[in-house]
């Protein structure tokens, strides 16, 4: 693998958003999330459930619903009352329209994706049209005093159930009264609190699934009012809830980190009578699960601790293999570190502000897996707020360390940045060229000359870098055919020749610097691209896939290298390819031209070409276990894959020179410490 000088970072403050709401798309491939910053972002279970697009938040954007609709357009509604389309294409907000009931607290879509209800503040029920180009609305139903926190449509559209505080209305959507009532505590003597329900969903047979704030789950019969069943699953509040589409299987989250199956079986074997069953409990969060979805094939939680669960259900799986995997995602799919190699500068990207750190430095050497003293510590050099409201798109900081470029849904920044001595002077750069903003992507030439703009419709714009402060336009280029896709990765070339972009309808474009012109187009493949980067001595252009698949393509000649053809005649080693965490990051070794430097959440993995690929027999190990064999074993063990587990989660991994890697880590540990407390649950023997 070779012996590297390692800086281990762990100054990266990173605390994700907690996961507000989710919704699955009606028989589709997709999964939209909202975080509690109000960003939103898509997740394709056929892509192995990779994150392919992320709008980001805004300070006076909450989002507390989530629907799709007919078309595959998605709309989100929260406390700022608004009703908001995004455009997935162009990752920005297509448009808002006034609900005109304060606060929106709740949102459903009926099952043509025609028509949306919303659940305001102001105990409205309002109907809105699902029209092209927006919504309209429609007509309130009748209007009652409380606000409406959860809303499900019956599946024939002709009823809506509505949840409130202590209360569960249903409507009739033709004539829009209020055809039914029910005190949730009727039955309960001298209840003394409030019972917030939080969850509802509306059955085809007629019954109202609620989850309320004393931990119950309960089904009742909608036109006499009556309680059919109660279970008490949490001394706390249940706070989600939602059913399968073959409405056998509904999955609940509380409000202590736990979720809970529960299941329509028969009461006997044999029987035609069934009754809801809690059959499994899950305990895969540490604090609230304000969102949960049911997928035709797995459970799905979202928590405020940000982390979003895939349970798959093994009854649902037909063999029991990588498919019926738990998967755990914390961390974005995207990089929010970039580094400056020359520098040896960092940036981080947070929200709304960015941090420039200079990386420590010592004197001493020592053997391996030893920790070196530092005889300068790393150093805190800038931190550049960004104005308003807007969430921070992407950045990027030169190789020499002198720019700085960021971008929110409005603007494009770019700075100057002078280091005179131990001083730090940072100078905003005046009259940027208007582009179109947002910027998806950006990426500085290897000689910090030229900035790279990735932009809507799969455009790149390409800025020159003038001294001693300044930039102009030299061109824009686009894809021949055109893409209505934003294009939200960048890759250059060391020599400054070639430029590959990829967009979000996963086509690869190749693009020639010298003469601005489009080059080439990679074959197009069905999965998502995660990653990639281009060789700085052969130009090879090496691509990973969200299945994990990787292929190298040479872009003087316009096709795959021998060697990745022998990689998909050979086939990658099973465990490989079964990993759940996408690679983030390509780099190389200038000279070990054989090497391949790759990284992914949870290891760093030295691809040596010059070596035999591993079969499914092989072990695919980490370092540290294949030292403790004896030499020989080792030797049977010697193939391309050399790989670290050491570092986790690892957000960023890149080679400061021959000998010397910088790994940027976030324990888990530390963004707990930084979460409110949970709730306090009784443990035995406590």
């Amino acid at each position: 693998m070779g012996e590297f000088e390692v800086h281990r970072v762990r100054f990266f403050g990173l605390v994700p958003a907690g996961v507000r709401c989710l919704a699955c798309q009606p028989r589709g491939s997709r999964l939209a999330l909202a975080r509690t910053d109000g960003a939103v972002e898509v997740y394709n279970f056929a892509a192995n459930y990779f994150q392919e697009k992320v709008i980001p938040g805004h300070e006076g954007r909450s989002v507390e619903a989530l629907c799709w609709t007919a078309g595959d357009r998605l709309f989100g509604a929260g406390l700022g009352g608004d009703i908001t389309e995004y455009d997935l294409a162009g990752l920005c907000v297509a448009c808002s329209v006034d609900g005109c009931g304060g606060p929106i607290w709740s949102m459903a879509a009926d099952s043509s994706g025609t028509q949306l209800a919303i659940g305001c503040e102001d105990g409205s029920v309002k109907l809105f049209r699902v029209v092209p180009g927006g919504i309209q609305f429609e007509r309130n139903l009748d209007r009652r005093k409380g606000r409406i926190l959860c809303l499900s449509w019956h599946p024939s559209d002709t009823h809506i159930a509505a949840g409130s505080v202590d209360i569960i209305r249903v409507f009739d959507v033709s004539s829009g009264r209020t055809v039914q009532r029910i005190m949730v505590n009727y039955h309960v003597q001298k209840a003394k609190r409030e019972c917030v329900i939080w969850s509802i969903a509306f059955l085809s047979s007629g019954t109202i699934v609620t989850s309320d704030s004393f931990g119950r789950v309960q089904f009742w019969e909608w036109e006499r009012g009556t309680l059919l069943e109660s279970h008490t699953v949490s001394t706390s509040a249940v706070l989600s809830l939602a059913v399968s589409e073959e409405e056998d299987s509904i999955i609940v989250g509380t409000s202590t980190g736990a979720t809970y199956q529960f299941q329509l079986l028969p009461v006997k074997m044999g029987s035609l009578e069934k009754r809801w069953v809690r059959t499994k409990p899950f305990q895969h969060h540490t604090h609230d699960v304000r969102a949960v979805a049911h997928s035709s094939t797995a459970l799905i939680s979202g928590g405020l601790d940000a982390q979003l669960v895939i349970r798959p259900l093994m009854e649902k799986m037909q063999k029991k293999g990588y498919d019926a995997a738990l998967r755990k995602f914390t961390f974005p799919h995207r990089r929010l570190v970039s580094c400056a190699r020359k520098a040896r500068l960092l940036l981080f990207q947070f929200t709304q502000h960015l941090e420039l750190w200079r990386l420590g430095s010592t004197e001493e050497t020592g053997k391996d897996g030893e920790v070196l003293p530092l005889c300068r510590m790393p150093e805190h050099l800038v931190q550049l707020k960004s104005k308003g409201p807007e969430h921070i798109y992407c950045s990027c900081v030169s190789p020499c360390g002198g720019w700085v470029a960021y971008s929110t849904a409005s603007r494009f920044h770019l700075y100057r940045v002078r280091y005179e001595g131990d001083g730090v002077s940072i100078k905003k750069v005046p009259k940027v060229p208007k582009l179109l903003p947002p910027a998806y992507q950006l990426q500085f030439s290897s000689d910090s000359g030229s900035l790279f703009v990735a932009s809507a419709r799969g455009s790149v714009h390409v800025l020159q870098l003038l001294e001693p402060g300044g930039c102009k336009h030299l061109h824009t280029f686009q894809p021949p055919s055109g893409s209505p896709e934003a294009v939200y990765l960048l890759a250059s070339s060391t020599d400054g020749h070639w430029l590959a972009a990829v967009s979000g309808d996963w086509a690869i474009h190749i693009y020639n610097l010298k003469c601005f012109k489009h080059h080439c187009a990679v074959p197009t493949y069905s999965c998502a691209v995660t990653a990639l980067a281009i060789h700085p001595v052969t130009n090879n252009l090496v691509i990973a896939y969200s299945d994990q698949q990787l292929f190298e393509f040479s872009i003087p000649e316009k096709q795959y290298t021998a060697w990745s053809r022998m990689v998909q005649n050979c086939g990658l080693h099973r465990v490989w390819l079964e990993r759940d965490s996408p690679i983030t990051h390509i780099t190389f070794n200038p000279k070990k031209p054989s090497h391949i430097l790759l990284h992914d959440i949870y290891m760093f993995c030295v691809l040596d070409k010059s070596l035999p690929l591993p079969d499914n027999s092989a072990l695919l190990m980490n370092q540290s276990t294949l030292k403790q064999l004896p030499e020989t074993a080792r030797q049977r063990q010697l193939h391309a894959f050399k790989i670290c587990k050491k570092f986790q989660p690892l957000l960023f991994a890149d080679l400061l020179d021959e000998n010397c890697l910088v790994m940027v880590e976030r324990p888990i540990m530390d963004i707990k410490t930084q979460l409110p407390l949970p709730v306090q649950q009784k443990k035995f023997g406590t």
